[in-house]
Protein backbone atom coordinates (compact mmCIF):
# COMPACT_ATOMS: atom_id res chain seq x y z
CA UNK A 1 0.00 0.00 0.00
CA UNK A 2 2.87 2.19 0.65
CA UNK A 3 4.63 1.64 -2.52
CA UNK A 4 1.03 1.98 -4.48
CA UNK A 5 0.58 5.32 -2.63
CA UNK A 6 4.06 6.43 -3.23
CA UNK A 7 4.37 5.27 -7.48
CA UNK A 8 0.91 7.18 -7.46
CA UNK A 9 2.58 10.94 -6.71
CA UNK A 10 5.64 10.21 -9.17
CA UNK A 11 5.41 12.06 -12.65
CA UNK A 12 5.71 15.21 -14.34
CA UNK A 13 2.74 16.52 -12.62
CA UNK A 14 3.44 17.10 -8.85
CA UNK A 15 0.99 15.34 -7.13
CA UNK A 16 1.08 15.05 -2.88
CA UNK A 17 0.49 11.58 -1.02
CA UNK A 18 -2.28 14.11 0.82
CA UNK A 19 -3.78 15.16 -2.08
CA UNK A 20 -3.49 11.18 -3.25
CA UNK A 21 -4.80 10.09 0.37
CA UNK A 22 -7.63 12.92 -0.41
CA UNK A 23 -8.63 11.85 -3.92
CA UNK A 24 -8.94 8.69 -2.72
CA UNK A 25 -11.17 9.27 0.06
CA UNK A 26 -13.56 11.25 -2.35
CA UNK A 27 -14.13 8.97 -4.56
CA UNK A 28 -14.80 6.08 -1.89
CA UNK A 29 -17.09 8.75 -0.41
CA UNK A 30 -15.55 8.71 3.11
CA UNK A 31 -15.12 12.76 2.59
CA UNK A 32 -15.68 15.39 0.80
CA UNK A 33 -12.47 17.16 0.50
CA UNK A 34 -11.86 20.19 -2.15
CA UNK A 35 -9.50 19.22 -4.83
CA UNK A 36 -8.46 20.36 -8.04
CA UNK A 37 -9.79 18.74 -10.62
CA UNK A 38 -6.85 18.03 -12.67
CA UNK A 39 -4.61 16.10 -9.61
CA UNK A 40 -8.25 14.35 -9.40
CA UNK A 41 -8.16 13.00 -13.37
CA UNK A 42 -4.51 12.44 -12.94
CA UNK A 43 -4.43 9.99 -9.80
CA UNK A 44 -7.80 8.46 -10.15
CA UNK A 45 -7.98 7.97 -13.66
CA UNK A 46 -4.09 7.54 -14.60
CA UNK A 47 -1.84 6.55 -12.18
CA UNK A 48 -3.66 4.71 -9.27
CA UNK A 49 -5.13 2.21 -11.89
CA UNK A 50 -1.30 1.65 -13.24
CA UNK A 51 -0.24 1.31 -10.09
CA UNK A 52 -2.96 -1.39 -9.36
CA UNK A 53 -2.50 -3.13 -12.33
CA UNK A 54 1.22 -3.57 -11.53
CA UNK A 55 0.88 -4.27 -8.23
CA UNK A 56 -1.41 -7.64 -9.11
CA UNK A 57 0.13 -8.58 -11.91
CA UNK A 58 3.19 -8.66 -9.85
CA UNK A 59 1.62 -10.30 -7.24
CA UNK A 60 0.03 -12.97 -9.53
CA UNK A 61 3.04 -13.10 -11.52
CA UNK A 62 5.34 -13.96 -8.74
CA UNK A 63 2.85 -16.98 -6.97
CA UNK A 64 2.39 -18.63 -10.32
CA UNK A 65 6.30 -18.93 -10.74
CA UNK A 66 6.16 -20.59 -7.00
CA UNK A 67 3.79 -22.98 -7.90
CA UNK A 68 5.64 -24.09 -10.99
CA UNK A 69 9.08 -23.82 -9.60
CA UNK A 70 8.21 -26.41 -7.16
CA UNK A 71 5.62 -28.03 -9.50
CA UNK A 72 8.17 -28.88 -11.80
CA UNK A 73 10.90 -29.38 -9.65
CA UNK A 74 13.28 -26.76 -12.21
CA UNK A 75 14.80 -23.77 -10.42
CA UNK A 76 14.36 -21.65 -13.80
CA UNK A 77 10.73 -22.65 -14.39
CA UNK A 78 8.23 -19.30 -14.79
CA UNK A 79 4.68 -18.58 -16.04
CA UNK A 80 6.08 -18.39 -19.35
CA UNK A 81 7.42 -21.57 -19.53
CA UNK A 82 4.10 -23.35 -20.38
CA UNK A 83 4.29 -21.11 -23.83
CA UNK A 84 1.47 -18.84 -22.47
CA UNK A 85 2.83 -15.52 -23.07
CA UNK A 86 3.95 -16.64 -26.91
CA UNK A 87 0.52 -17.89 -27.42
CA UNK A 88 -1.05 -14.65 -26.07
CA UNK A 89 1.37 -12.55 -28.04
CA UNK A 90 0.53 -14.66 -31.10
CA UNK A 91 -3.44 -14.18 -30.17
CA UNK A 92 -3.18 -10.15 -30.07
CA UNK A 93 -1.35 -10.08 -33.36
CA UNK A 94 -3.95 -12.12 -35.06
CA UNK A 95 -6.53 -9.50 -33.64
CA UNK A 96 -4.23 -6.37 -34.22
CA UNK A 97 -3.36 -7.17 -38.02
CA UNK A 98 -6.39 -9.28 -39.12
CA UNK A 99 -8.99 -7.57 -36.97
CA UNK A 100 -10.63 -11.34 -36.53
CA UNK A 101 -13.29 -10.50 -34.48
CA UNK A 102 -11.92 -7.08 -33.17
CA UNK A 103 -14.41 -5.17 -32.18
CA UNK A 104 -15.78 -8.35 -30.30
CA UNK A 105 -13.31 -9.36 -28.19
CA UNK A 106 -10.23 -6.43 -28.61
CA UNK A 107 -6.55 -7.09 -28.58
CA UNK A 108 -6.62 -8.31 -24.48
CA UNK A 109 -9.40 -10.74 -25.56
CA UNK A 110 -7.23 -12.03 -28.55
CA UNK A 111 -4.45 -12.64 -26.22
CA UNK A 112 -6.26 -14.67 -24.00
CA UNK A 113 -7.49 -16.74 -26.58
CA UNK A 114 -3.53 -17.50 -28.39
CA UNK A 115 -2.60 -18.05 -23.90
CA UNK A 116 -5.41 -20.81 -24.19
CA UNK A 117 -4.53 -21.91 -27.20
CA UNK A 118 -0.50 -22.26 -26.31
CA UNK A 119 -1.32 -24.32 -22.48
CA UNK A 120 -3.67 -26.54 -24.27
CA UNK A 121 -0.84 -27.88 -27.01
CA UNK A 122 1.66 -27.89 -24.06
CA UNK A 123 -1.22 -30.08 -22.11
CA UNK A 124 -1.83 -31.88 -25.38
CA UNK A 125 1.82 -32.79 -26.29
CA UNK A 126 2.58 -33.72 -22.30
CA UNK A 127 -0.05 -36.23 -22.18
CA UNK A 128 1.06 -38.36 -25.26
CA UNK A 129 4.29 -38.55 -24.61
CA UNK A 130 6.28 -39.85 -22.02
CA UNK A 131 4.17 -37.64 -19.39
CA UNK A 132 5.42 -35.86 -15.98
CA UNK A 133 6.96 -32.67 -15.15
CA UNK A 134 9.89 -32.75 -17.49
CA UNK A 135 7.20 -33.71 -20.43
CA UNK A 136 5.68 -30.44 -20.01
CA UNK A 137 8.47 -28.30 -19.63
CA UNK A 138 9.59 -29.47 -22.71
CA UNK A 139 6.23 -29.44 -24.80
CA UNK A 140 5.84 -26.14 -23.58
CA UNK A 141 9.74 -24.91 -25.11
CA UNK A 142 8.40 -25.99 -28.23
CA UNK A 143 4.93 -24.10 -28.08
CA UNK A 144 6.97 -21.27 -27.26
CA UNK A 145 9.31 -21.51 -30.16
CA UNK A 146 6.25 -22.62 -32.34
CA UNK A 147 4.02 -19.69 -31.90
CA UNK A 148 7.28 -17.35 -30.97
CA UNK A 149 7.86 -18.03 -35.10
CA UNK A 150 3.84 -17.61 -35.93
CA UNK A 151 4.14 -14.07 -34.25
CA UNK A 152 7.28 -13.36 -36.34
CA UNK A 153 5.91 -14.76 -39.76
CA UNK A 154 2.82 -12.39 -38.90
CA UNK A 155 5.02 -9.40 -38.47
CA UNK A 156 7.14 -9.79 -41.11
CA UNK A 157 4.56 -11.05 -43.88
CA UNK A 158 1.45 -8.39 -43.28
CA UNK A 159 2.37 -5.84 -41.22
CA UNK A 160 3.48 -2.24 -41.75
CA UNK A 161 6.12 0.00 -39.61
CA UNK A 162 3.05 1.71 -37.46
CA UNK A 163 1.16 -1.67 -36.85
CA UNK A 164 4.95 -3.63 -36.05
CA UNK A 165 5.94 -1.02 -33.57
CA UNK A 166 2.38 -1.25 -31.94
CA UNK A 167 3.02 -4.51 -31.67
CA UNK A 168 6.19 -4.88 -30.37
CA UNK A 169 5.44 -2.17 -28.06
CA UNK A 170 3.05 -4.33 -26.26
CA UNK A 171 5.15 -7.71 -26.70
CA UNK A 172 7.41 -5.94 -24.18
CA UNK A 173 4.65 -5.86 -21.92
CA UNK A 174 3.04 -2.12 -21.44
CA UNK A 175 0.74 -0.43 -18.66
CA UNK A 176 -0.14 2.21 -20.93
CA UNK A 177 -3.82 3.11 -21.19
CA UNK A 178 -5.15 0.82 -18.18
CA UNK A 179 -8.33 1.24 -16.98
CA UNK A 180 -10.11 0.49 -14.06
CA UNK A 181 -11.84 -2.39 -15.64
CA UNK A 182 -8.33 -3.66 -16.16
CA UNK A 183 -8.04 -3.07 -11.93
CA UNK A 184 -11.04 -5.21 -11.39
CA UNK A 185 -9.98 -7.98 -14.24
CA UNK A 186 -6.60 -8.50 -12.91
CA UNK A 187 -6.98 -7.82 -9.42
CA UNK A 188 -9.48 -10.65 -9.47
CA UNK A 189 -7.39 -12.75 -10.73
CA UNK A 190 -4.75 -13.00 -8.82
CA UNK A 191 -6.64 -12.67 -5.69
CA UNK A 192 -8.43 -15.82 -6.89
CA UNK A 193 -5.09 -17.42 -7.92
CA UNK A 194 -3.11 -16.82 -4.65
CA UNK A 195 -6.40 -17.97 -2.82
CA UNK A 196 -6.33 -21.03 -4.60
CA UNK A 197 -2.72 -21.43 -4.09
CA UNK A 198 -2.99 -21.02 -0.41
CA UNK A 199 -5.29 -24.37 -0.38
CA UNK A 200 -2.36 -26.54 -1.69
CA UNK A 201 0.48 -25.73 0.29
CA UNK A 202 1.03 -29.02 1.68
CA UNK A 203 0.64 -30.41 -1.80
CA UNK A 204 3.32 -27.65 -3.02
CA UNK A 205 6.06 -28.49 0.17
CA UNK A 206 5.53 -32.47 -1.09
CA UNK A 207 5.93 -31.59 -4.36
CA UNK A 208 9.54 -29.93 -4.05
CA UNK A 209 10.88 -33.54 -2.94
CA UNK A 210 9.57 -35.35 -5.93
CA UNK A 211 6.14 -37.06 -6.89
CA UNK A 212 6.77 -39.76 -5.11
CA UNK A 213 7.08 -38.81 -1.67
CA UNK A 214 4.04 -36.69 -2.46
CA UNK A 215 2.58 -39.45 -4.13
CA UNK A 216 3.31 -41.54 -0.52
CA UNK A 217 1.77 -38.80 1.62
CA UNK A 218 -1.52 -39.35 0.22
CA UNK A 219 -1.71 -36.53 -2.52
CA UNK A 220 -3.17 -37.51 -5.46
CA UNK A 221 -0.62 -36.50 -8.11
CA UNK A 222 -2.20 -36.58 -11.13
CA UNK A 223 -5.20 -34.18 -10.37
CA UNK A 224 -3.35 -31.75 -7.97
CA UNK A 225 -0.56 -31.25 -11.10
CA UNK A 226 -3.38 -30.62 -13.44
CA UNK A 227 -5.49 -27.93 -11.35
CA UNK A 228 -2.04 -26.25 -10.89
CA UNK A 229 -0.96 -25.72 -14.68
CA UNK A 230 -4.36 -24.83 -15.33
CA UNK A 231 -4.66 -22.26 -12.20
CA UNK A 232 -0.95 -20.73 -13.58
CA UNK A 233 -1.81 -20.51 -17.20
CA UNK A 234 -5.43 -18.94 -16.63
CA UNK A 235 -3.79 -16.50 -14.30
CA UNK A 236 -1.16 -15.81 -16.67
CA UNK A 237 -2.64 -15.54 -19.59
CA UNK A 238 -5.21 -13.17 -17.88
CA UNK A 239 -2.11 -10.47 -16.75
CA UNK A 240 -0.47 -11.09 -20.32
CA UNK A 241 -3.72 -10.05 -21.74
CA UNK A 242 -3.86 -6.62 -20.49
CA UNK A 243 -0.25 -6.05 -19.46
CA UNK A 244 1.68 -8.13 -22.19
CA UNK A 245 4.63 -10.07 -22.05
CA UNK A 246 6.08 -9.22 -18.50
CA UNK A 247 9.29 -11.49 -17.93
CA UNK A 248 11.26 -12.49 -14.55
CA UNK A 249 8.74 -11.46 -12.08
CA UNK A 250 7.52 -15.19 -11.77
CA UNK A 251 11.07 -16.47 -12.18
CA UNK A 252 12.81 -13.94 -10.09
CA UNK A 253 11.27 -13.19 -6.66
CA UNK A 254 10.14 -16.86 -6.09
CA UNK A 255 14.08 -17.09 -5.09
CA UNK A 256 13.95 -14.07 -3.11
CA UNK A 257 11.24 -14.82 -1.16
CA UNK A 258 12.53 -18.50 -0.03
CA UNK A 259 15.84 -16.74 0.90
CA UNK A 260 13.80 -14.22 2.74
CA UNK A 261 11.75 -16.84 4.44
CA UNK A 262 12.52 -20.34 4.32
CA UNK A 263 11.14 -23.35 1.73
CA UNK A 264 7.68 -23.96 3.81
CA UNK A 265 5.11 -22.74 1.28
CA UNK A 266 2.27 -21.18 3.53
CA UNK A 267 5.38 -18.43 3.50
CA UNK A 268 6.78 -18.42 0.26
CA UNK A 269 3.25 -17.88 -1.43
CA UNK A 270 2.00 -14.93 0.31
CA UNK A 271 6.17 -13.38 -0.22
CA UNK A 272 6.35 -13.96 -3.74
CA UNK A 273 2.77 -12.35 -4.08
CA UNK A 274 4.10 -9.12 -2.05
CA UNK A 275 7.41 -9.04 -3.07
CA UNK A 276 6.02 -9.56 -6.88
CA UNK A 277 3.34 -6.64 -5.96
CA UNK A 278 6.42 -4.17 -4.30
CA UNK A 279 8.86 -5.26 -7.56
CA UNK A 280 6.31 -4.51 -10.11
CA UNK A 281 4.46 -1.25 -9.21
CA UNK A 282 8.37 0.37 -8.38
CA UNK A 283 9.89 -1.17 -11.58
CA UNK A 284 6.50 0.35 -13.50
CA UNK A 285 6.99 3.97 -11.74
CA UNK A 286 10.62 4.30 -12.14
CA UNK A 287 10.25 3.33 -16.10
CA UNK A 288 7.59 5.90 -16.51
CA UNK A 289 9.42 8.85 -14.38
CA UNK A 290 13.05 8.15 -15.74
CA UNK A 291 11.79 8.12 -19.51
CA UNK A 292 9.83 10.18 -20.05
CA UNK A 293 8.13 11.65 -22.18
CA UNK A 294 8.16 8.17 -23.62
CA UNK A 295 7.66 5.31 -20.79
CA UNK A 296 9.87 2.45 -21.08
CA UNK A 297 7.80 -0.94 -21.76
CA UNK A 298 7.87 -2.39 -18.01
CA UNK A 299 8.88 -5.98 -19.51
CA UNK A 300 12.06 -3.99 -20.76
CA UNK A 301 12.74 -2.67 -17.13
CA UNK A 302 11.30 -5.93 -15.14
CA UNK A 303 14.42 -7.56 -17.21
CA UNK A 304 16.51 -4.68 -16.58
CA UNK A 305 16.18 -5.57 -13.18
CA UNK A 306 15.21 -8.88 -12.75
CA UNK A 307 18.32 -10.30 -14.58
CA UNK A 308 21.34 -8.41 -11.89
CA UNK A 309 19.06 -10.08 -9.14
CA UNK A 310 18.79 -13.04 -10.41
CA UNK A 311 22.57 -13.52 -11.30
CA UNK A 312 22.99 -12.07 -7.25
CA UNK A 313 20.95 -15.18 -6.18
CA UNK A 314 22.84 -17.41 -7.99
CA UNK A 315 26.35 -16.08 -6.82
CA UNK A 316 24.68 -16.20 -3.36
CA UNK A 317 23.58 -19.70 -3.36
CA UNK A 318 26.79 -20.76 -4.80
CA UNK A 319 28.71 -19.29 -1.86
CA UNK A 320 26.73 -20.44 0.43
CA UNK A 321 26.92 -23.73 -0.79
Amino acid sequence: MISVGVAVTLGPADVSLVNVRDVITNHLHLTDIPVRLSEDAIVWQERLPRALVAAACGAGLGVCGAILQSLLRNPLADPFILGVSSGASTGAVMIGLFGLGGTAIGLSGGAFIGALAAFALVMLLARYSSGGTAAVVLAGVASTQLFSALTSLMIFAFADSDETRGVMFWLLGSLEGVRWDDVTVTVTASAVGIVVALFYLQALDAFAFGEDLASSLGIDVVRTRVVLLVLTALLTATLVSVAGAIGFVGLVLPHAARLMFGQRHARVIPASAVLGAIFMVWVDAVSRVAFQPTPLPVGVGTALVGVPVFVALLLRRGAGA
